[in-house]
């Protein structure tokens, strides 16, 4: 009798506590603050094993993602059969004919969990619920699996349209030069501040959803090409070169504003998967390469542009960017493009 008590006793803890972690990472935003942490465990355990194979200056691939969600529902559903498999056990005297072992137990409880009810004993008194809940609880982690990848795709279908919008302008890797000067050709600097307002939306949507649910962090798209991190770091170094440099007063307000959001959006994404800031050189050099092709595009620069603080300023957004940039292996935003 202890040992029947014992197994169903640990039966409940494994079930009870895989329900919470599945829980907490599909419904409760903020992602997982259970014992298990299986999602996050398994990015730990095979992000080191995929930029290896692939090789560092190929990042990470589309699959990636998929594969750890994919995974993550596996070892839920595995978990949670070996939980009510023992708690079938302990009771296997409620069975007709009585299961014979532990195995015996987590087939037939794995049958309900993934609802085909396929069964060779007849549960009945204690192993009726033990049976009914584990169907329970499968309908409902494989009915919260589908509603959390529809959620996965709206979020990341989001995200993408912005950094395909900005590559059109911005080139590939993304370069706020390249953008400024593009609109400077073909006579569209009045749309600026547009693309500033549309970039603070854009960080914020972003951030809201990629801090909520952390594996949206590692979903690539292909069509997206160096990734969100870049398209970020050329978003605020847009807003920097518009706030510092630009000699537009109208443009200062959304610049700031962007280069907030967006800077609070790489530190917050950077702290959420525990990524410690990189060190970042000064780029004075850069920026008055930059500043001279600013000038010959025509823009109109500020006489009191000091580039050392425009530089340190850079510094407080670059390392987060390039820490998040690196840890997707994933290209960084270019201020100037070499030609």
């Amino acid at each position: 009798m202890r040992l029947n008590i014992f197994l169903f006793l640990v039966g409940i803890i494994i079930a009870g506590m895989t329900l919470l972690d599945v829980f907490e990472t599909v419904v409760v935003p903020g992602g997982s603050r259970a014992s298990l942490k299986v999602a996050r465990r398994l990015v730990f355990l095979l992000l080191p094993l995929w930029k290896l194979m692939r090789g560092k200056r190929h990042g990470l691939s589309g699959t990636f993602a998929p594969l750890v969600l994919v995974l993550s529902f596996v070892i839920w559903m595995a978990f949670m059969a070996i939980g009510f498999g023992m708690m079938a056990y302990a009771a296997r005297a409620d069975f007709e004919p009585p299961l014979r072992s532990l195995f015996d137990g987590i087939y037939i409880v794995g049958s309900s969990l993934v609802t085909v009810g396929l069964s060779q004993s007849n549960p009945t008194g204690l192993a009726r619920w033990v049976v009914l809940g584990a169907g329970f609880c499968g309908l409902g982690v494989m009915t919260m699996a589908v509603t959390y990848l529809l959620e996965v795709q709206g979020s990341v279908s989001k995200r993408d349209i912005g950094i395909i919008k900005l590559n059109t302008s911005a080139g590939e890797p993304p370069s706020a030069i390249t953008l400024l000067q593009r609109f400077a050709a073909i006579g569209n600097e009045a749309e600026l501040i547009r693309v500033l307002r549309d970039g603070r939306d854009w960080c914020a949507t972003v951030r809201q959803s990629h801090s909520n649910h952390p594996s949206l962090i590692y979903f690539q798209s292909v069509a997206t090409g160096s990734g969100w991190p870049a398209a970020l770091g050329a978003l605020l170094d847009l807003a920097l070169l518009s706030e510092y440099c630009l000699d537009d007063q109208s443009l200062r307000g959304a610049a700031v504003l962007l280069r907030d959001e967006g800077t609070r959006m790489a530190r917050e994404l950077a702290q959420v998967i525990n990524l410690q800031p990189c060190e970042v050189r000064p780029d004075v050099p850069e920026l008055k390469q930059a500043t001279v092709q600013l000038r010959s595009s025509g823009y109109a620069l500020r006489d009191d542009c000091n580039l050392e603080i425009v530089s340190q300023q850079r510094t407080q957004y670059r390392s987060c960017v390039e820490a998040l940039a690196n840890h997707l292996g994933k290209p960084t935003a270019m201020l100037v493009r070499q030609v």
